[in-house]
């Protein structure tokens, strides 16, 4: 059924919130002519567990975990009795004026457990975005501090996200994401990224991984390291696509960021808390980073907050010493949204939900996926843990990009929301992180539903 056909037998409320939204709302990544001409958005109005509920009583499981986020599902009624609590109590303060509030001393000091690589100094934000423009100015300025000022320049990867200000817009790799003036900015620079699938044709996997640190080399070979503040990268390349790395590819980088004297900065925003089947990716592929940066599965969604988070290295000249860093958020380390996030965490050492996910449910999502790999339009399926990308293609053997682009992929994907399931498309392939408290029957019904729908392009 199209979107037109569906507001035409929609409620009258239905109606009503749809042509106020197409009236008044700018949407993120939307073509807005594209939403008029389809009848206006669909109207989510509630959700329980792993499923969504639109405005018309209709149920789709949530394979994306909203923007890969909700890792305890949704309706949890404690995150919403600790905000009414926080609310009632002190609903807001900053703390700029040398102040702070109880909830978030403590989510700080719980964060700081659970870190990895002994990561215990917190600095807080509202989005993965704004933390990732604290990371550039935490390493610039601790590179001035250490009396190194040429050190200013970051290191990226092409199909990276780390977000979309001007700022970490500029380290996201995706080159539609740089149409504007400016983007990328000054001093900002993109490595190969380790995709085998779509920039590895002719190499084995191995050579493939080889010539990607090569060509990581060879950008810091040009930019000179004596100019290079820091690496940052995804342990997984979650929005870029679910670029899973080969074995020894972070081994390797880490040597590369050791042997010239760059920082380290994991961008934890998708692979954190629990999502790769442990706390960290950095934990899963055994990265010692500098800076992580910590967002979305932190509250689970429930309420906007981010971080970075770094250790005594960064400390020792940023905090231990005189001097203040000019930057912060009118919500930076928000009252209310530091309480969700610490009852967040809480509830997922309670209920071994992240341990749930690397033994159990997480192995078994990626042996459901890759039993789709018979069918005649999968040509690869890379993931870990509750993450995964479904690589489309109707020549798996030259692995022959589908032009146009996204045309078979975003297809399916419409028809997924159509019969019950949320997922994205990422150029060729279809993307999934199911809420973590998802299970086994739950991902049989997912995977069954994917297969009956590709088996309608064949």
């Amino acid at each position: 059924m199209t979107e037109t056909a569906k507001l035409t037998n929609a409620s009258p409320e239905t109606v009503r919130l749809k042509a106020l939204d197409l009236a008044h709302h700018m949407h993120p990544f939307a073509d807005h002519q594209e939403l008029v001409a389809e009848g206006g958005t669909r109207v989510i109005t509630r959700a329980e567990g792993v499923y969504l509920y639109d405005s018309e009583g209709e149920r789709l499981l949530d394979g994306m975990g909203g923007l890969w986020c909700v890792n305890i599902g949704y309706g949890r009624k404690e995150l919403a009795e600790v905000a009414a609590k926080q609310m009632n109590e002190l609903p807001y303060y900053n703390t700029f004026f040398k102040t702070t509030m109880p909830s978030t001393v403590e989510l700080a000091a719980e964060i700081a457990t659970i870190a990895p690589n002994n990561l215990n100094r917190v600095f807080f934000a509202n989005s993965g975005s704004e933390a990732n423009d604290t990371n550039i100015r935490l390493a610039r300025l601790y590179w001035i501090r250490a009396g190194k000022p040429s050190k200013k320049a970051i290191i990226s990867r092409q199909y990276a996200y780390h977000g979309t200000s001007i700022g970490s817009g500029s380290l996201t790799g995706l080159t539609s994401m740089h149409d504007i003036p400016g983007q990328p900015m000054a001093d900002v620079y993109h490595a190969p990224a380790p995709f085998w699938w779509s920039e590895g044709r002719g190499q084995t996997p191995e050579e493939h991984c080889a010539a990607a640190l090569a060509g990581l080399e060879k950008t810091i070979e040009t930019v000179g390291a004596d100019n290079i503040a820091a690496f940052i990268g995804e342990p997984v390349q979650g929005a870029g696509g679910v670029i899973t790395p080969p074995e020894n590819y972070w081994a390797r980088v880490q040597e590369i960021c050791k042997k010239h004297d760059i920082l380290l900065i994991a961008d934890e925003v998708i692979c954190g808390f629990g999502r790769t089947g442990k706390w960290f990716g950095s934990q899963t592929f055994d990265i010692k980073p500098d800076i992580i940066t910590i967002a979305k599965g932190m509250s689970s969604g429930y309420m906007p907050i981010s971080a970075s988070v770094f250790g005594d290295k960064i400390a020792s000249v940023l905090m231990d010493k005189p001097g203040r860093m000019n930057h912060g958020y009118t919500y930076s380390g928000h009252p209310v949204a530091s309480a969700v996030a610490l009852e967040n965490i809480r509830i997922l050492k309670r209920e071994r939900i992240v341990e749930r996910v690397g033994e159990d449910t997480g192995p078994y999502f990626q042996q459901k996926l890759r039993e789709l790999l018979d069918h005649p339009l999968v040509g690869e399926v890379r993931g870990v843990g509750l993450m995964a990308a479904v690589e489309l293609t109707r020549d798996k053997k030259n692995r022959t990009p589908i032009t146009p682009v996204s045309s078979l992929a975003t297809p399916v994907r419409n028809l997924c929301f159509q019969t019950g399931l949320t997922t994205r498309a990422v150029r060729d392939s279809l993307v999934f992180s199911p809420p973590l408290i998802i299970s086994r029957q739950e991902i049989d019904w997912l995977v069954d539903r994917l297969r009956k729908n590709l088996n309608t392009f064949v």
